[in-house]
This record gives structure tokens, sequence and C-alpha cells, in this order.
């Protein structure tokens, strides 16, 4: 018996029938979890030996929780038209009148999901609306599936182009399943986070879509979060207050200059897919990182928290926005050749050993069961005394400390994966297992620290070099050698040009006291900061990456 058959005879059947398509007879059948068809004449053969090889030829099956619409067809959208000659489908017509068509997610490769179509010819009109009534009511049945959105459109940014990525490949399909949306265009910076936060009326939806690059996603999530606290009464100003997870899922539908958070919980920057995750109802909890500065509260982070060469980048780069996505490169040349470090102190919590570690090559990949286990709430790690903290040595509280010179301290919560750099920042970080990814780059040469920049475009060990030093945390704390005020960072004088290139002992330039972090593509306002995980505090439309891909 093969794979295809043992599927359709392992549940009761819903409905099993004789119907037609592409004026080949197939035994459909319909159970809880998969609709299915094969070729009749095709299986006649097999069982009578004449052939083994083509048994699947003719032969398909989708999950029911994968079909995105049903409807009874129209006869200028029945597919035998396309394949035969009018005169051989109007006689098919006469025959078998009445058909239905089922609209389902179809794999093409690259972690890509399109929306492909198959109809069904019925003799009766009764046995088509059977059918079709029977497959609503298994597709009624599955809760997650999303049956209103609140839809905020950015039309600035990346190329302009989100207003028409929704109209053209969205909405058709939002409407084909009968997903009812409100859009909201915005009209100036933060008006999806502040909407979110004082007016929307939440209650309403079933999921929150942001058309738009990172940033967009950045401004829902900060909405989301922040007016689910204050429903809760929960100060976000408390760096170790329990926060509450939000029973909302954002859908992130791509369409801006930058999307690594779409590209490492889908696998694909790609508008139509990311629409098909949000049908089916997927739900992917994800990690959130409060970022505090004493008690104050600055901002959330998902994937990059940045210092040193990062956050020197972002700074250069905001002064060039003119440029468009080409202003990163320019940035990213102009900062290595600057070649700056900073001295500061950093400690932080490890995470336990059965989180894995950053080096175990154990990508985070969807049904990851690293992140099925999510840390229990009555045992917070961080809940420590500041005195405890400061300690110089790794104390008995479990805080390890680290002082030095470092071109770069990244706190990666993903992979951070993106087309140019495929395996990203840190290859084994997860979406949702409670921790963040601590890289310390210390200060070396310039040519070694570009060794390191050319591992992210490769698949060779990240981490291994000597100047180089990773770990898995739960918080973590950063206090730079010098206090320099607010006021007193931004008159710091801009350099004009280049760092001398450096040879012997002279590697590094140290002109500025201080650097900047970038969060999640955001300038912080302080350095001093304190980086506290918040497990599974958000949920996405995804699934996070298929490990395989099942073409259909």
């Amino acid at each position: 018996m093969t794979r295809l058959s043992e599927m359709m005879e392992k549940q009761p059947r819903l409905l099993s029938s004789k119907l037609f398509q592409r004026h080949r007879q197939f035994e459909v059948v319909l159970n809880r979890s998969d609709l299915a068809w094969k070729e009749i004449e095709k299986s006649r053969q097999r069982s009578s030996g004449i052939s083994r090889e083509s048994e699947t030829a003719h032969s398909h099956a989708i999950q029911v929780c994968e079909i995105v619409a049903v409807r009874k067809s129209e006869e200028d959208d029945r597919d035998d038209t396309k394949t035969g000659g009018q005169k051989k489908a109007k006689q098919h017509y006469q025959l078998y009148p009445h058909a239905f068509t089922v609209s389902y997610v179809r794999r093409t490769g690259q972690h890509r999901w399109r929306c492909s179509d198959v109809t069904f010819h019925c003799a009766n009109q009764a046995l088509c609306e059977e059918w079709i009534q029977v497959i609503n009511e298994q597709l009624s049945l599955l809760a997650s599936r999303p049956k209103s959105l609140l839809v905020y459109i950015n039309p600035y940014g990346g190329k302009r182009r989100g207003k028409r990525i929704y109209e053209q490949k969205v909405a058709p399909l939002f409407r084909r399943a009968s997903i009812s949306a409100d859009v909201i265009v915005t009209e100036r910076a933060n008006h999806a986070r502040d909407h979110l936060k004082t007016e929307a009326n939440l209650d309403k939806y079933d999921g929150v879509v942001c058309v738009g690059g990172d940033g967009m996603f950045s401004e829902i999530l900060h909405g989301l979060v922040t007016r689910t606290q204050t429903d809760h009464g929960v100060d976000q100003n408390q760096p170790d207050a329990e926060l509450v997870p939000c029973s909302l899922r954002i859908g992130i539908i791509p369409a801006g200059s930058t999307d690594c958070i779409c590209f490492a919980t889908v696998g694909t920057n790609d508008p139509v897919t990311s629409a098909l995750h949000i049908i089916v109802g997927d739900s992917q909890p994800m990690d959130v990182c409060s970022v505090h500065h004493n008690d104050f509260f600055l901002r959330y982070s998902v994937s990059l928290l940045g210092y040193g060469f990062y956050g020197d980048v972002q700074t250069d780069s905001e002064r060039k926005r003119w440029l468009g996505p080409a202003r990163y490169d320019l940035s990213g040349v102009k900062t290595f050749l600057s070649h700056n470090y900073y001295e500061g102190t950093v400690s932080f919590l490890p995470a336990e050993d059965d989180v894995g570690n950053p080096r175990d090559k154990l990508q985070c990949r969807s049904g990851c069961h690293v992140c099925q286990h999510k840390p229990s709430s009555k045992d917070k790690p961080w809940e420590m005394s500041e005195e405890k903290e400061k300690s110089d040595k790794e104390s008995s509280s479990g805080w390890s400390v680290i002082r030095g010179k470092f071109i770069a301290i990244n706190a990666a919560s993903m992979s951070c994966a993106c087309p140019r750099s495929p395996k990203g920042l840190s290859p084994s970080a997860h979406l949702a297992d409670g921790t963040t990814d601590l890289i310390l780059v210390r200060k070396c040469s310039r040519f070694d620290f570009l060794r390191h920049l050319l591992r992210h475009t490769n698949k060779e060990d990240q981490f291994d070099h000597s100047f180089v030093e990773v770990h898995r945390v739960r918080t973590f704390r950063f206090q730079p050698r010098h206090q320099v005020s607010l006021g007193d960072l931004s008159e710091t004088p801009k350099k004009t040009g280049f760092g001398p290139i450096c040879s012997g002992q002279m590697t590094c330039n140290y002109s500025k006291a201080q650097s900047s972090w970038t969060c999640d593509g955001e300038i912080l306002p302080h350095t001093a900061i304190q980086a506290s995980v918040q497990c599974q505090l958000i949920r996405l439309f995804a699934r996070g990456i298929e490990e395989q891909q099942q073409l259909q």
C-alpha cells in the first residue's frame, strides 16, 4: 500500500466520491486532516501489474489546515478550458455540469508558498453542494484561523510599494478566504504604534497585520505590547516586571528595505507566502527583549541589540537616509575603516544547559523542540539584588562579569539571517527559548575583524576566533567605562574622515568615549542598559522555517 493510500485509509472518511478533474476520473476522499485524490484508471493499471512506476503520477494530497477556501465553480474559471479543446470541454460539462474549486497552499521551493486551485466536477448539484458544505465545516473547526484583521500599511517604507503590494497580492487572498480587514494607511512615524496604544478597539480583531519593513513591525510590536501591559496594570519601567503576553498575533507582509524578522520566521521575504501563513492561522511564539536604563523603559527588541560596530553603522547611516538601502553599505565601509573600540563592563546571567548553546549547530526550525519548553515564571533567575550583580567575580547568584575593550557587543535574539547573511549573526539562536545570544568581539586587528565579518556570509563557525566569545543569556547589563551624559554625547564633534589605517600595535582608533546601541534599527539614547528576555511575549502568524520543502 502506498503512502497516499495509507493516508486515505488512516482516518474515518467524511466524504468519498468518484469525481472528474480535467476529464479524468479520480477517487476523492476527505477526512478530518486531509483531502486526497488519486486517478482511478492508474489505480487499476497498478493492480493489474501494468504500471507500478506511475502510481503517484496522478495522485495528490493536501492538509485540510492548508486549504485556503472552497467555492462553487463558475464556467469561466473551470480549469478544463485551459487543458483541452472547447468542444471536448463542452461535452464534459453536459455530463458533469456541477463543479467546485478548492484553493490550497502549494510549496514552490525556497520556502515560498503559492495559492493553487483544483476543480472537481460532479454529476449532480446535491453532491457538489455536499462537498462544499462538508469542507467548509472542517475549515470552520480550525479555531486558529483569523476572521477579522486590523491592517496597517506604511506607504513610505522600502520602495514605497506597501499599498500596491497589499492591494494587488494580499487583499485578493484575504477576500478569497473570507477574512475581513480594516485597513489604516499610516500618515506619519509611529502612527500605528500610537493608534494601537490608545484608540484601536482590539476586541474586534483576531490579529494585527503590518505591511512594511522591520521598522513598521517595531511600531506594531511596541503599540501592542504597551497596550497589553496598560490594560493589565503592568509598569513597563520596572526592569523586573513580569510582562503579560499579547493575545493577538502579528502578521508581517514584507514591503520594506529590510525584512529580517519575516525572513527569520518564514524563510523568505515574499508577500504572498506571508499572506498565506496568516490565512491558515499559523502561530509562532517569539521572545522579546525589554531594554531599560536604570528604572526607565527604552525599547523592545526581537532581533539585534548592537553596540560598537553595528551601533556606529546605524548612527552613520541615519545621516544618509536619502541614499536608501545603499546607505548601509557606505556606512559599513566607513565604520570598518574607522575601526573604533570601546571600553566597558558586561555582566550577564547565563542560561541553563537545557536550552543548548550558541555553537551547538542546532538551528531553530518549525516545531523546534528547544522552543517548546517555556521556563516557569515562578523562578525568574534575574530577580537578583543589584549589589550581587555588581560583584567582580562570578558569585553564587550566577552572574558573570567581563571587563574589556570591545569592537562590537551584539545580542541576537534570533539568527538575524537575511539574504546577504543566510545563516545570520548567530545561526543557532532560537526564536522562543527565553534567551539571547551575547556576542563579544574584543579589540583586535582590522584584518582579524574582517575575518569575523566574513563569517556572516559563509557556513564556517561564526565564533571560531580567539577574540570572539559568545554566551547564551537570559539577561545582561552593560556599563561603559566613561560616563557621558546624553547632552555631552549629542555635542561630541563628528569625525569627518576615516581613521588611519592601523599598523603594528596601533590597530584601533579610540577617539570616542562611547558608541551607541542600535535596537532593531533604532538608536537608543543611553549606553548603560539592562536587557531582559521576556519569553514568548508575542506570537506571529508564522510557523518558523520549515526544515524540508515538500513541493506540490
